[in-house]
């Protein structure tokens, strides 16, 4: 009998609810629940100063780019976001893309070269992954966060042409922290170059919200971000230097080949750049609100994971469970969906909560009493 391609895709979807990993599309929309699993940490995505800015924007403008930067895409308002992100970042200059992802990509595929190695870190994004994948130099994945497996594998590196550390600076999963300090010691002690994804830090960590580079007072050679998380928005942004920016206009292909940002986007961008600068009692506010829930869940007997992030991964365990428990969670008005494998390994499957600054205490309140019920197992499978 001649199988057909829906036959043949239909077997492999088969085997991933066999494992307990099959996923679908997210509706909220038919119940009011409360959301602990945004990444709009600042609140911004609702932002009526950035929702004015883009509106007008969007009438000046239109809906569209119209093509990439280097066609009929480029405008205005991407150059002066540009400038507002590298003064924000305070480096010399920045490029546009489309997502972060197509940053980490564009990055990784265009400056390292043949000869050349990345060591990466294990846990680092699947955008970062995909990167080294299709960059021609070699990868080299250090244990995560363990600066002494780096330092053997930058010394056993030292006969390569260049050697490239690429890291998550907040990694999404864990809410940790990657000590950028300490790498920048080990980069300068072994002649390497250090590529860091601040997707997770920007708006949140440092004072001004620039980022982990800037709670670690350190600066690497090329700092990735991304507009869809606290800067609520969407895009992705390399900082460097000048000539950092001009090669990759030159080689990345994520870049030269890809539609712009639309022009109303970067408006509310540029908007949420400043009002990050400014809020520097949100993130005060945003940090007590995250210990509290870390507090209160440990106290109820959680496996709880995460530093000083608003990501708050509860470990649960197995896959199937973790989804039973994301189901009672919603049972209870609570919305934070089972992560499971390949996101994280076997048997370290997870609620990955976050928290943001459109919580209130109320908010934190029902979040604890839900997991306390289910604790208490008095919420039915």
């Amino acid at each position: 009998m001649e199988r057909t391609f829906d036959s043949w895709l239909s077997e492999r979807v088969t085997k991933v609810k066999e494992k307990g990993l099959h996923r679908t599309d997210i509706d909220v929309n038919q119940r009011k629940r409360l959301v602990f699993s945004s990444n709009n940490y600042l609140g911004l995505a609702r932002d009526e100063q950035l929702i004015y800015a883009a509106e007008t924007i969007l009438h000046q403008y239109g809906t569209g780019s119209t093509g990439s930067r280097l066609t009929t895409g480029n405008t205005r308002w991407h150059e002066l976001l540009e400038k507002k992100l590298a003064s924000f970042k305070q480096t010399e200059a920045s490029l546009l893309f489309s997502s972060g992802y197509l940053a980490n990509i564009g990055v990784l595929s265009s400056l390292p070269e043949a000869g050349d190695v990345i060591l990466s870190d294990e846990l680092n994004h699947a955008s970062i992954i995909d990167g080294c994948r299709l960059s021609k130099a070699k990868t080299v994945v250090y244990q995560h966060i363990h600066m002494d497996d780096l330092e053997r594998k930058l010394r056993d590196a030292q006969s390569h042409q260049r050697r490239f550390i690429v890291t998550d600076a907040v990694f999404s999963m864990d809410g940790d922290l990657a000590p950028l300090d300490q790498i920048m010691l080990l980069a300068k002690a072994y002649d390497a170059y250090v590529i860091v994804d601040d997707a997770h830090g920007t708006g949140v960590l440092g004072e001004r919200g620039r980022g982990a580079s800037e709670h670690f007072g350190v600066k690497p050679d090329v700092m990735i971000g991304t507009l869809s998380k606290a800067v609520g928005t969407e895009g992705g942004f390399v900082a460097g230097s000048k000539l950092l920016r001009e090669f990759l206009l030159n080689h990345a292909r994520t870049y030269i080949f890809q539609t712009a940002l639309s022009p109303s986007i970067c408006a509310a961008s540029y908007v949420a750049i400043d009002l990050i600068e400014q809020g520097i009692e949100t993130r005060k506010s945003l940090k007590l609100r995250v210990n509290e829930v870390k507090t209160r869940l440990k106290e109820l007997g959680y496996d709880v994971k995460g530093d000083e992030t608003p990501i708050i991964p509860v470990i649960i365990g197995g896959a199937e469970e973790t989804v039973s428990f994301s189901k009672k969670l919603q049972d209870l008005n609570i919305f934070a969906p089972a992560i499971r494998p390949p996101t994280v390994p076997d048997g370290e499957c997870r609620i990955r909560l976050t928290v943001t600054a459109e919580h209130s205490e109320a908010d934190i309140i029902k979040l604890i009493n839900a997991f306390k019920l289910i604790k208490e197992s008095k919420v039915s499978m």
